[in-house]
């Protein structure tokens, strides 16, 4: 199988994985799922975003995540990412204001992070479909075994990436990262329930970058435009 929306250089690394018996129980799932007449996010168009927006050669942050938000018109591939039109939902509220503190870098004004992914963050979720209102119901169904090869992959064959892991599932998830190779940089979720103890002043952004002016790769530029409408097709 050769999906759509997954860029050629990361088929090349885990283009097998689509064809295994986990991703057609999957993909027999997702059928059933919309053959029931649910609403499923985001759109079959941009679920392999992260693979898209940022080749596998490119990357240089990796930003981890959990389930696609399950609000109208929210997840778009993208892990904390939402579409320009929709208001950025609280977790990235406070991943703005560290970013803020942090870098010094005025929020955008939108909730989409695309232009990361042009200079090399993968912003990848470990679950990549969800129900509609249905926080975490796809879950288990064998998108975890999927991005738990990409991660293999990037620490077998990259180095000197930043992996920035907030929160505790997150965390568990990285646990194969080699950290003489590559740079971990761990916290609190930014999510209003815990960013105040420890999220907030824990400078990722900053770390990331020296990590990276350290190994002699371009650091990344956080600000992110007003306007970024131009970069939802690739």
């Amino acid at each position: 199988m050769r999906t759509p929306g997954v860029d050629s250089s990361w088929l090349e690394q885990i283009g097998e994985e689509f064809d295994k018996p986990y991703m057609k129980a999957l993909r027999a799932f997702l059928q059933s799922e919309k053959k029931a007449g649910k609403t499923l996010y985001p759109p079959s168009k941009d679920i392999f975003n992260a693979l898209n927006f940022t080749p596998f050669e490119k990357v240089k942050v990796i930003i981890l995540g959990q389930d696609p938000y399950h609000g109208p018109n929210q997840a778009h591939g993208l892990c904390f990412s939402v579409q320009p039109t929709v208001r950025p939902p609280p977790s990235l509220v406070n991943i703005y204001k560290e970013l803020a503190s942090d870098c010094n870098v005025r929020p955008p004004g939108h909730g989409s992070l695309i232009q990361w992914t042009t200079q090399g963050v993968l912003l990848l979720n470990s679950v990549l479909t969800v129900e509609k209102a249905q926080a975490a119901s796809h879950q288990g169904k064998g998108w975890e075994t999927f991005t738990d090869a990409i991660i293999e992959r990037l620490n077998a064959e990259r180095e000197h990436c930043v992996f920035i892991l907030w929160g505790s599932y997150a965390q568990k998830k990285g646990r194969v990262i080699d950290e003489s190779k590559h740079c971990v940089i761990r916290s609190v979720h930014p999510s209003p329930l815990s960013a105040h103890r420890g999220f907030f002043g824990s400078r990722p952004f900053s770390q990331a970058n020296a990590y990276l002016l350290k190994t002699g790769q371009q650091p990344i530029d956080w600000q992110i435009t007003s306007d970024c409408a131009q970069l939802l097709t690739k």
